[in-house]
């Protein structure tokens, strides 16, 4: 399956990628009710760096592992699913220039779920609102 999400930041690229760097910004964007929760790692983004994370799907706790893959400063960033809720998962953080000062960041999200029928479940639903 694939998702794909642009959207527009009245930033830089450099300036939005460098957030995207900072410390607990992995926190910061994600959702209240996604209930995630940095067990290990995550403070780089460049290439075999990994993060350990807790994500509940409805009242069961799940860890799911992520590697970075790919890394271009100032213009993407990509990972991995190590082990985790998803068959697998691969995602692509893409910052675009928009040509007016601003950034186009588009996701890319290649993923298969884990379990038979659950294309509308967690993961569809997790994407969709974020």
């Amino acid at each position: 399956m694939r998702f794909v999400k642009e959207s527009h930041i009245a930033a830089s690229p450099s300036t939005v990628f460098a957030f995207h760097e900072s410390r607990g910004a992995l926190e910061r964007l994600s959702p209240p009710w996604e209930h995630l929760e940095r067990l290990e790692g995550g403070n780089s983004l460049r290439p075999g760096s990994r993060v350990v994370l807790r994500v509940r799907l409805g009242p069961i706790p799940i860890r799911w592992i992520a590697e970075h893959t790919e890394y271009e400063p100032g213009r993407l960033f990509a990972d991995r699913q190590v082990s985790g809720p998803f068959a697998s998962w691969y995602h692509r953080h893409l910052f675009l220039d928009d040509e007016a000062g601003g950034t186009i960041l588009r996701d890319e999200v290649e993923y298969t779920p884990r379990w038979a029928g659950s294309g509308n479940g967690w993961g569809e639903n997790s994407l969709k609102h974020g």
